[in-house]
């Protein structure tokens, strides 16, 4: 019986933190003056935490790892949740695709940019991009 409940316990853990992370960043969403996503701001919180290592990895990834196993199945509501907006969706189909490829091209570069800095500093030349 105890084999069991030790997996178990791991599992309730790190969902209560994941989920206490999810409370506390709909709490903080609901103070500020802006909308932000509070799940955004949760997992901003977890992340600054396990970060500062107040809480181990250890103590999470096995909720992690089995949202992770089943992220398809939590996409499914979304995606039928955005078929009853197809018709604006059609109508506004242009800017969509445009706004679309013009932020990933702009990802694309800057990203390129970066990276070539980076490697340029760390092979010891100090020129700008």
């Amino acid at each position: 019986m105890r084999p069991l409940l030790i997996p178990l316990w791991h599992y309730l853990r790190a969902f209560s933190i994941i989920w206490a992370a999810l409370l506390a960043g709909n709490g903080v969403a609901s103070l500020l003056p802006i909308k932000l996503p509070g799940s955004i701001l949760g997992m901003l919180i977890l992340f600054l935490l396990l970060c500062l290592q107040w809480i181990p990895v250890h103590w999470v990834k096995p909720g992690c790892v089995l949202f992770i196993r089943y992220m398809v199945l939590l996409f499914v509501p979304v995606s039928i949740g955005i078929m009853s907006y197809m018709d604006t969706l059609m109508a506004q189909f242009g800017p969509i695709v445009v706004s679309c490829i013009l932020s990933t091209t702009l990802v694309f570069v800057i990203t390129g940019l970066s990276a070539e800095h980076l490697r340029k500093k760390a092979d010891g030349e100090h020129h700008d991009v």
